[in-house]
């Protein structure tokens, strides 16, 4: 691969001496570049003091040089530190010089940055030597200790000393020589493993370096040739082992100090200086780590108190108008069949507001608006409806201001199954399966069952839709009175009573307000005035909050404009015993307050204060809870205000108690501001 040319260092000799890599290659495994010795010593230049003198040491190994006292040994484990391990034998069995010096120890005596150096020996349980131990001084005042292992068999003897070794090195040497295949092939199968799992995974530099020049020159690539292949390791070989083990490779074909010096020694001297660097940032880090443990720290804000979370409470929504249906009150229509041997009880308002078809029929709508002649013609072959009193005395306290239509149903097999579909509409009219199931169970005919089923569908209509099975099923019809009874909200369509609220009248319909509200159900249905009057007063309510207590009844759902309008329905709320209501209205009050900024809270003209009285009075204890932590969460902001002078006792004391700050933290940070003052330095927290 490389022409075998004799280096003349002379003055006098080819300068081609002076382009080493024609003599020797250095790689690193990821990128495989190519990098000139100069590149290095330009480096090296830049970091290390002026250039040392030259040390020629005797080629002897055992050399030990004495420590003068114990205070220069204290001096030197307090230099820098570099740990080199090195392992395998770069001799070869066709090598003729046994005693050939190996590549640690001809870098260690020829390099001109080391100024002094001990050495020792270690031996196995055999007396063999195992690794001979270097220390030298290398830039000056860096402390180099390298353990050069010889044996790759170390790591059957000692498993745990070479394990150690790996673990505390900064840089690691594998060496082999190009001629012995077989020790390379027990290498790269057996000892190179067991370095890798002894780094687990450490970022420590590896060096690669394949020693000595192949004994037949160039390799035949002749199939018939393979004595040169088994015998020598290629240049590929060695690249392919660094790439597996993330390494540095390098070829130097003799131990002269040309190669060592220029090539192997300007590699390992870059990744001691590498290692150095690491080693003093790391040096740096802990240092400002200790400083900022021996500074003064300041005071530790703790968090405040969790607030107090309110569980809202489920809607019950259908639940009430199912209930209203068993219950039968304020029922203002009656269902016959022809023979009028029974009757089945509704309210005009539910019906109306699930199907157009009753709108028709019962007057709410004129024929002449019906879009869909399919819906008038069903209504006229399914019911008819009859004037006259069926009642004569109602037990269900209905005024005798609104008699109940009778409307007598034609259709025997429909009538039949009246209640159920009834119980369907009045349950929300979303367990289409449920009313399927029903059917099939009392009727028992598929024929049957289909037609009533029709009839259904044709009557849950809307006009100028097509209605499938699919839309009964879907959800679409799941909230139909939230959205359908939103169209009888302040409306005198079908209204039955007349609220009379400062000085303006609000109509309302019987039915809805039983079944949404317990006390209007009392007040409706007992011995009361208002049982059997249609105008009926309120008072200690203002017209724009009853208007929206009466549209959550009516649609289960509110919005309030702001803080205290939220106020003053809680209170309606309260005084109607709607306690889902209430719910609402004390979360919306906590959202809005809670997402509040500092300074828009400092400003706020709404008393905390006077929202906390309110609710107490109005038994909201989840929201009077609340406030307390509210205001003792931003006690610096409320304790300015003119409004904390009306707590009572009981509540400083609470405020007191949970405050946010602590009065423990603000004594602190006076103390730390005080002492950093004082200091002259720049406080880290004010």
């Amino acid at each position: 691969m490389y022409e075998n040319k004799q280096i003349d260092p002379s003055p006098g000799a080819d300068k081609r001496w002076h382009r080493p890599l024609e003599w020797g290659r250095w790689s690193r495994s990821s990128g495989g570049a190519s990098r000139s010795r100069a590149g290095w010593d330009t480096a090296l230049l830049q970091r290390l003091s002026p250039p040392l003198t030259r040390l020629h040491l005797p080629s002897v190994r055992h050399l030990a040089l004495p420590v003068a006292s114990a205070g220069l040994a204290d001096a030197r484990e307090r230099r820098p530190l570099v740990n080199i391990v090195a392992f395998g034998n770069e001799g070869d069995g066709f090598s003729e010089d046994n005693q050939q010096p190996s590549l640690i120890w001809s870098y260690l005596r020829g390099s001109a940055l080391i100024s002094q150096i001990d050495s020792s020996f270690s031996a196995s349980h055999l007396g063999k030597p195992v690794f001979a131990e270097y220390q030298v001084c290398i830039f000056g005042n860096v402390r180099l200790v390298v353990h050069d292992c010889p044996v790759w068999d170390v790591f059957d003897s000692d498993w745990y000393t070479s394990c150690r070794l790996i673990g505390g090195a900064d840089i690691i040497v594998i060496k082999y020589s190009v001629n012995d295949k077989t020790s390379f092939q027990e290498l790269k199968e057996n000892y190179v493993p067991m370095v890798k799992k002894a780094l687990n995974y450490c970022s420590v530099p590896v060096i690669i370096s394949a020693i000595g020049a192949r004994k037949n020159g160039m390799p035949c690539t002749c199939p018939l040739c393979t004595s040169d292949r088994r015998s020598c390791v290629t240049t590929s070989e060695g690249v392919q082992l660094a790439k597996e083990i993330g390494a540095t490779y390098l070829e130097l074909h003799t131990l002269s100090d040309f190669y060592v010096q220029k090539y192997f020694g300007g590699v390992l001297e870059y990744f001691m200086i590498q290692s150095l660097n690491q080693k003093s940032s790391e040096k740096m880090k802990k240092r400002k780590n200790m400083q900022k443990c021996h500074r003064v720290q300041p005071p530790q804000l703790e968090q405040p108190e969790k607030m107090p979370i309110l569980k809202g409470e489920a809607s019950h929504y259908n639940a009430d108008l199912h209930n209203l249906l068993c219950c039968c009150q304020c029922a203002d229509v009656a269902f016959y069949p022809k023979d009028l041997s029974t009757v089945v009880e509704a309210h005009k308002i539910i019906l109306c507001s699930v199907s157009h078809l009753f709108m028709l029929l019962f007057g709410v709508k004129s024929p002449s608006n019906a879009h869909d002649a399919s819906i008038m013609q069903l209504a006229q072959s399914l019911f008819a409806v009859e004037s006259g009193d069926p009642f004569p005395s109602s037990p269900h306290g209905v005024p005798p201001c609104v008699p109940p239509v009778r409307v007598v149903v034609k259709d025997s097999v429909f009538y039949s199954c009246l209640p159920d579909i009834l119980l369907f509409i009045y349950s929300g009219a979303f367990q289409w399966e449920r009313l399927e199931e029903d059917m099939k169970k009392k009727l028992k005919d598929p024929d049957k069952t289909e037609y009533v089923l029709e009839k259904v569908k044709c009557i849950l209509k809307t006009p100028g839709k097509l209605n499938s099975v699919k839309d009964c099923k879907s959800h679409q019809i799941k909230q139909l009175y939230n959205t359908s009874l939103r169209l009888f909200f302040n409306t005198p369509v079908l209204a039955d009573v007349i609220f009379k609220i400062q000085g303006t009248t609000v109509p309302a319909h019987r039915a809805v307000l039983v079944a949404r509200c317990e006390v209007m159900a009392a007040m409706f249905n007992g011995n009361y005035l208002e049982a059997n009057s249609i105008l009926v007063p309120v008072y200690g309510v203002s017209k724009d909050t009853f208007l929206s207590f009466l549209e959550y009844l009516y649609t289960d759902s509110c919005c309030p404009a702001s803080i205290l309008q939220a106020m003053s329905l809680l209170m309606c709320a309260e005084m109607y015993q709607v306690i889902r209501l209430q719910h609402i209205c004390e979360l919306y009050i906590m959202t809005q307050l809670q997402s509040m900024p500092s300074r828009e809270l400092a400003s706020t003209s709404i008393s905390i204060v006077s929202l906390l009285k309110k609710a107490k009075f109005h038994n909201s204890d989840c929201l009077s809870t609340w406030l307390l932590h509210f205001i003792a969460t931003n006690y610096l902001i409320f304790s300015q205000k003119p409004e904390f002078q009306e707590l009572s006792v009981e509540e400083r004391s609470f405020v007191e108690m949970h405050r946010w700050p602590s009065n423990l933290y603000l004594k602190q940070l006076a103390d730390y501001r005080t002492y950093i003052h004082s200091q002259k330095c720049h406080c880290t927290v004010m």
